[in-house]
């Protein structure tokens, strides 16, 4: 019986990815502490710490398939950690060459390490997934840079946009989140080398210690970073941090097509594949359940980053709790990050755009939705104030009428002193008065094209 939606047969697709779960599986990860450990070895041969037969050895005969793993998961409950376990077992594989396994290093070491690596893989699947919602999002952002739609600001029309833009805005964000996922990787993906407190006082040599280490990220292909990080786990959170941003992204994303595919506007609605977002009593129910599960993924995220956070806050040179949050937050994170983004790009790239329906939802008020337009038009013959003045009374006469703005402007004689019956049609045309939306949207598919 499955305990969390992430090991659930039911739901673990809707909050994951098969690709991004095999990344942090318990083999996956073993994998990668015994690349980790065989890593070491090379870089210790290198240096002229460890025999370079040995270091041969090790990594020819230090195999993943040997393992008791039944054994291992064990001793691991006994221990509280992996390695010891692992170490003694790949130690007994690599015959007389296993005694220089794990030299001077610590249990965190090569957890980290491993970490690091599994959080690499984790990237470059984000990477990819995020360069494909924004393709999806190019496409819609030009397709309807010019279908124009109300702008609404506190759930009210406020002036009219296009479609285009209001994808472009989308789109523009995740540009950003993959600019930081650019350089999160460089300062971020780094190798943990320090021994027992951090100071490698075990290889002996200070500078033959720090060219191991140099050695070791080369190998691994992390970034080589300046001092221990046993305690300082800043790198991890920036991941974890940019992990819920990008959810966050993709949750008002979400939330703006719930709110575009609701019955009363109707102007969008998520792919059809039959019987997806069906009701079991209500055979007419088409649900956006790609827009909700990216929701759901973004308020989950935001968990994940308060937990790593928390995960910060390590004593002195070694934790007493705090890192054991990590083994939950870090892979649940890339996990919920994955599946938000599946379902965008699923989502996006079949979504479909009612136009029509924008307009008659934009012509719902009877032309407020340009009041601006007409005060700002008004405003060179009267004034400004004047102007807003005049146009706030006739909108006040139109609502209480329930006549259009145009009606009721069209009688006003201090308007007929500024305007024709044609210029004033024009003004209170919303596809007249877009301002930069269109040209705005077009330049954010223009800077990420490619």
């Amino acid at each position: 019986m499955a305990t969390t939606v992430f090991d659930s047969v039911l739901f673990r697709d809707m909050f994951g990815t098969p690709e991004m779960r095999e990344v942090f599986s318990d083999e996956a990860y073993l994998r990668r502490c015994i690349d980790t450990e065989t890593a070491l070895a090379r870089a210790q041969a290198k240096s002229g710490l460890i025999p370079e037969e040995a270091a041969r050895e090790i990594t020819v005969r230090a195999d993943f398939a040997k393992l008791d793993l039944d054994a291992l998961r064990h001793e691991t409950e006994i221990v509280g950690y992996p390695i010891l376990p692992l170490v003694r077992q790949v130690s007994e594989m690599c015959g007389e060459a296993g005694r220089y396994l794990h030299w001077g290093a610590t249990t965190q070491d090569i957890m980290d390490t491993a970490t690091m690596l599994q959080c690499a893989r984790g990237v470059a699947i984000i990477e990819k997934q995020l360069d494909e919602v924004r393709g999806a999002l190019r496409e819609l952002a030009l397709k309807h840079a010019d279908t124009v739609t109300a702008g609404r600001t506190h759930l009210q029309h406020a002036l009219p946009v296009t479609f285009g833009f209001r994808a472009a805005v989308w789109l523009s964000a995740l540009n950003r989140h993959a600019e930081r996922l650019q350089q999160a990787k460089a300062r971020a993906l780094m190798v943990e080398f320090g021994g027992a407190a951090g100071t490698l006082a075990s290889l002996g040599d200070p500078e033959g210690a720090l060219e191991t280490r140099r050695l070791f990220a080369e190998e691994l292909g992390l970034r080589n970073p300046e001092i221990t990080w046993h305690v300082a786990r800043d790198g991890l959170n920036e991941l974890v941090s940019l992990l819920a941003g990008i959810g966050g992204s993709l949750g008002k994303i979400g939330l703006d097509v719930m709110m575009m595919a609701a019955s009363e506007f109707g102007e969008v609605a998520e792919p059809f594949v039959p019987g997806r977002g069906a009701s079991s009593t209500m055979p007419q129910k088409r649900n956006p359940i790609s827009s909700e599960l990216m929701f759901a993924a973004a308020k989950m995220l935001r968990e994940r980053a308060a937990l790593m956070l928390d995960a910060m806050m390590h004593d002195f040179e070694r934790a007493t709790g705090p890192w054991h949050l990590e083994w939950s937050a870090v892979p649940e994170s890339f996990l919920l990050a994955a599946s938000a983004l599946f379902q965008a790009n699923f989502m996006l790239r079949g979504l479909q755009v009612d136009g029509e329906k924008m307009r008659k939802n934009l012509d719902l008020t009877g032309g407020l939705i340009v009041a601006e337009a007409v005060m700002m038009g008004l405003a060179p013959a009267i004034g400004r104030q004047h102007a807003h003045d005049v146009v706030y009374d006739a909108c006040r006469i139109a609502i209480e009428s329930g006549r259009t703005l145009y009606d009721v402007l069209i009688e006003d004689a201090q308007i007929q002193k500024s305007f024709g019956e044609g210029e004033l049609r024009v003004l209170t045309d919303p596809a007249n008065y877009l301002g930069a939306a269109a040209h705005m949207a077009r330049s954010v598919v223009r800077g990420t094209a490619g």
